[in-house]
């Protein structure tokens, strides 16, 4: 009888933990990581060998800054399958984030471990585009003394270019801006935008021209991806730009308000950011009464809102 109960029982073990694996997934996916976590956990105690559980907890521990944890799953998987790419880059950008989070006398320590990671993977998998951004973000950071190079990262620019057009052209002109040289920057984002058209190539030139002081370009720029993408934020970043070069004061009116009535906690800035910059607008047209309403609104929004607080008073003195 009892060997018919441990037949019977094993089975449904078994599946009420894959039950909880698919579960923990499913939060996971969600971005649920709190809620995922102790799932994975206890999946992992029954299941300690388990490659993809102990990715996913190391996930969720890089999520959560918790970089020794991350950095422990992620060795050890590194470690036991030397020829997987992901495993490589997660270590070495584990390793990275450590590495900013401690003094710079032990950061150094880290470099040549988070160098190995990155390159290992690169050298693994031909086509792994989040590595190479990674390297050339490294070799673009690191002072000379230390091999920074910027020919390196233009090695591994060349090579995105290779397997992705737009995050060849994308990181090309970061490289550029990276080094002043907005004008060739802003070539090589234009032509990402001709390949892909992403809102972040986008983005990218609308900031590339708001850092040059070009503003009509910006906005022009802006226009386009909103027309194009319908995101929200662009929406605020029209605002703000209309606020900050005191230009198109009723087209960034339109998009503020537009912000602020089809705000969601994915777009980012806060809607007391967006009464502060359509109160900038009203104050640049001589509207006392409508810029000291949505000043007003900005700061009872937040009470401790230092910009918003700092030019009440010049507006009251309309």
């Amino acid at each position: 009888m009892k060997k018919i109960l441990i037949l019977l029982i094993l089975p449904l073990c078994a599946f009420a933990q894959t039950a909880s694996f698919k579960t923990a997934e499913t939060y996971f996916n969600q971005k649920k990581f709190d809620q995922a976590q102790p799932l994975f956990q206890a999946y992992l105690n029954a299941n300690p060998d388990d490659k993809k559980t102990r990715e996913y907890l190391g996930d969720i521990a890089s999520y959560n800054k918790d970089w020794d944890t991350a950095i422990d799953f992620y060795e050890k998987l590194s470690a036991e399958d030397q020829k997987n790419a992901d495993y490589h880059f997660k270590y070495g950008g584990a390793l990275g984030m450590k590495a900013l989070a401690i003094s710079r006398i032990r950061a150094l320590t880290y470099i040549g471990d988070i160098k190995e990671q990155f390159t290992t993977a690169a050298a693994l998998d031909p086509e792994h585009i989040e590595t190479r951004w990674a390297l050339i973000e490294l070799y673009l950071q690191l002072p000379g003394i230390l091999g920074g190079s910027t020919s390196k990262a233009e090695k591994y620019a060349d090579e995105l270019q290779q397997i992705s057009a737009i995050d060849g052209y994308l990181s090309k002109g970061y490289i550029e801006e990276y080094n002043n040289n907005d004008k060739e920057a802003e070539k090589y984002y234009k032509q990402a935008i001709e390949v892909g058209g992403s809102p972040n190539t986008y983005d990218k030139l609308t900031n590339i021209y708001e850092k040059s002081n070009q503003p009509e370009a910006a906005i022009k720029t802006a226009e386009k991806s909103l027309a194009k993408h319908e995101r929200n934020q662009v929406n605020y970043q029209i605002g703000k730009i209309a606020a900050e070069y005191d230009m198109e004061p009723q087209l960034g009116i339109t998009c503020l308000r537009n912000y602020i009535q089809n705000h969601s906690y994915k777009d980012g800035v806060p809607t007391h950011w967006a009464y502060y910059r359509l109160a900038q607008i009203y104050r640049n047209l001589g509207d006392k009464k409508q810029a000291l309403e949505c000043i007003d609104k900005a700061i009872a929004s937040s009470p401790n809102f230092e910009e918003a607080i700092a030019i009440r008073a010049d507006i009251r003195n309309l």
